[in-house]
């Protein structure tokens, strides 16, 4: 970081805390009016399953991201029931109430609107009120699961937090002492989390923002800037050591910690930047707030630490202060951790020393425990959701289960063909109806469907006879690769067979067919995000490492890390292995967004332990051009305190497994297990072993001229 810069965020200390105090107020109201503005959508535009849904929603008044299903558990008093429904349909706006349909046991119907899944979800409690009454009924459908979920997931953030809070108070007082330091990662947290918490409400506002996005921000905030700060910290108490200027010191750390921190946050900014303009909405939404964090961290890196840095001064960043506070005017007595370890004789000085003597043993047996991790990857397996990686207490949850229990999972979200003739009344003619009855004829013969629904009147004709639709309900869930199969069968088979008139357009809409369309259009795009996001980071970490050889090293070795998390999803969520023990779900597939979301940013937090290592190794390498030196002395320098950041990390990232979210539990393992994998296996042994065989080749930089 320039020297100019760090002297004149010093000079403007008072207003840039100003600012900062500012930031952090606004982002703290934002955070309470948030959830009402967060919905989880799976459409994709420009794919056939939204243009259905855009036809249903204006031509028949329906959006199938806002429709209430009610559940009755009972096919008595039909009458009573009915009356009940319509009651309900007044309490919504736009709210009409379909014709119940009894089976297995149960009596049900849909409550259609035309509200979007975000205002939809704000008129849950009402329906439940307009239903009350015996016997009892279900309210359920897309609104009302999101509507339940809003709350858990808010007290799945505070179990979180409670997780790792007391974690990284505890690691940063076992690496810094009990002294005023310890305050500093905290506060940078809270700027970074508050700022972008400020951002996304106001985003939120314009454009998709999923439910999971104030949990991502809470927990990847405080886990990205407490280890950003604590890095740098640790580092400005070496240069108070060698400078009686407070400002220098401040200076110079920010030079090297700084810098290191600054491009670690551009590393794990580059692969969420590539999901921002991904075409898919749920995808970018968390590309988006999964940016803006490291984002936010690196303002705060760049302006408020320097600031918090020269306030904590030498006295603040002294060990144990607030104990001897303590001590001195309440008689209290507090144990102070040692303040110094030796890193020339410690453990990662012996670790360095045993790599440096045989790096081929060392890389090939690490190498090996990589490569196995990664082999269950091959049996991976994706889904855009399933009912059973919800939590099945809430109301919502429940009615679905009373309905799939009674007459299958298909019937919670079927498959909407819609049939757009072009023209008012084409709906009426011969040729169409004759096409729509060949169709259904050969839906009913389909072993996935179990039951199909036409009609000539409301709701399967709209009012201008223009549009016609066929429901045709499956025997599995949305997400089952059966239901999915179906969705393929009827664009490829099913629709071309049933000899539609020239000019007529199909789609194949609903639930399953979005899923498809979602899963596609994503992992479609999936190969084009690797390759950028390998390309840019290279570009990145050869101006960070001043090698060419360095950067396609950590590229290597940082796939092989993703496919190893990968590996071992496959290995805990599928195979269960653990999955009891820690009570995490058992699931067939994981949910679409992890494998995508997973390697956006585990490619960047792959990066950060290296980029403070090897920054480490090339200032010694700077000073004395000795690899074998550079490689035991950046190991020794950074082994202590990465690995208390890891600590932090993988803390902040185990309050996502603490809840009881299928998907965030993945997302959150998967995170936990990268930083596991990288600050042992791969940044205490894959690396240095790695740099000790390269020798001199690491600082190779052919367009200087000479090795840099």
């Amino acid at each position: 970081m320039p020297e100019r810069w760090t002297r004149t965020v010093l000079r403007f200390r008072a207003p840039i805390l100003a600012c900062w105090l500012v930031v952090v107020v606004v982002g703290a109201f934002g955070a309470t009016r948030l959830t009402t503005l967060l919905s989880t959508s799976f459409s994709v535009p420009g794919t056939d399953s939204e243009r259905a849904r855009a036809i249903l929603a204006s031509d028949f008044g329906e959006r199938t991201d806002g429709v209430f299903t009610v559940v009755f558990p009972t096919q008595s008093g039909r009458a009573a029931l009915q009356h009940r429904l319509d009651a309900a349909a007044r309490a919504v706006p736009t709210g009409h109430a379909a014709t119940l349909v009894s089976s297995g046991g149960v009596t049900w119907g849909d409550l259609d609107t035309t509200l979007d899944l975000e205002h939809a979800k704000t008129y849950t409690d009402a329906v439940r009120r307009a239903v009350a009454g015996t016997p009892r009924a279900y309210v359920t459908g897309q609104p009302a699961i999101q509507h339940d979920l809003d709350p858990i997931l808010s007290a799945d953030l505070r179990r979180g937090e409670t997780i790792a809070l007391p974690v990284a108070f505890a690691v940063l007082v076992a690496v810094l002492g009990l002294s005023f330091a310890v305050l500093v990662p905290f506060a940078l947290a809270a700027a970074t989390v508050f700022a972008t918490l400020a951002v996304v409400y106001g985003l939120a506002h314009e454009i998709l923002m999923v439910s999971y996005v104030t949990n991502l921000v809470a927990l990847i905030g405080l886990g990205l800037a407490v280890d950003y700060s604590l890095l740098v910290v640790f580092r400005f108490r070496e240069e108070l050591a060698r400078t009686e200027s407070i400002d220098d010191a401040v200076v110079r750390t920010m030079a090297t910690a700084g810098r290191a921190a600054l491009f670690s946050g551009a590393s794990v900014a580059v692969g969420l930047s590539l999901l921002v303009v991904m075409p898919v909405p749920f995808i970018r939404s968390l590309g988006i707030g999964g940016l803006l964090v490291p984002l936010a961290a690196a303002a705060a890196t760049l302006t408020l630490q320097p600031v918090l840095l020269s306030l904590l001064g030498r006295a603040g960043a002294r060990r144990a202060p607030v104990a001897r506070l303590l001590r001195t005017r309440l008689g209290v007595r507090i144990p102070v951790l040692p303040g110094t370890v030796d890193v020339e004789s410690g453990f990662w000085a012996r670790l360095a020393r045993t790599i440096m003597r045989r790096p081929r043993v060392v890389l090939a047996g690490a190498a090996t425990v990589l490569v196995a991790l990664a082999i269950p990857a091959a049996f991976l397996h994706v889904t855009p959701g399933s009912l059973a990686a919800l939590p099945q207490s809430p109301e919502s949850v429940r009615g679905l289960a009373v309905l799939r229990g009674a007459v299958g999972a298909g019937a919670i979200s079927p498959t909407e063909i819609v049939v757009d003739t072009g023209r008012t009344g084409g709906a009426r003619t011969p040729a169409v109806r004759a096409a729509v009855v060949r169709l259904a004829h050969e839906l009913t013969h389909d072993p996935e469907v179990s039951i199909v629904a036409i009609g000539r009147t409301h709701p399967y004709v709209d009012a201008s006879g223009r549009d016609v639709r066929v429901v045709a309900t499956g025997r599995h869930e949305y997400g089952d690769p059966a239901e999915q199969a179906l969705v393929h069968r009827m664009r490829d088979t099913l629709v071309p067979g049933a000899r539609f008139p020239a000019g007529t357009h199909v789609y194949v809409g609903g639930g399953p067919a979005q899923g498809v369309d979602y899963l596609s259009r994503s992992y479609g795009l999936f190969p084009w995000l690797v390759l950028g996001v390998l390309v840019l980071t290279y570009l990145i970490l050869l101006r960070g490492f001043r090698s060419v050889v360095l950067p396609l090293k950590a590229v290597v070795l940082n796939l092989l890390s993703v496919a190893a998390v990968y590996g071992l999803l496959v290995v805990i969520f599928r195979w269960g292995v653990g999955a009891d023990l820690l009570g995490l779900y058992r699931v067939r597939a994981v949910e679409g967004w992890i494998p995508i979301f997973l390697f956006a940013m585990l490619f960047g937090l792959s990066m950060d332990y290296e980029v403070f290592l090897v920054t480490r190794m090339r200032e010694s390498w700077d000073h004395v051009p000795d690899n074998a030196r550079a490689v035991a002395h950046g190991l020794e320098r950074t082994g202590r305190v990465v690995t208390a950041a890891a600590i932090i990390m993988v803390a902040a990232f185990s309050g996502f497994v603490a809840g009881r979210v299928a998907g965030l539990q993945e997302f959150g393992a998967g995170l936990a297990l990268a930083v596991l994998l990288d600050a042992t296996i791969v940044r205490a042994l894959l690396v240095p072993s790695l740099m000790a065989i390269f020798g001199r080749w690491n600082w190779w930089l052919p367009f200087r001229g000479k090795s840099a």
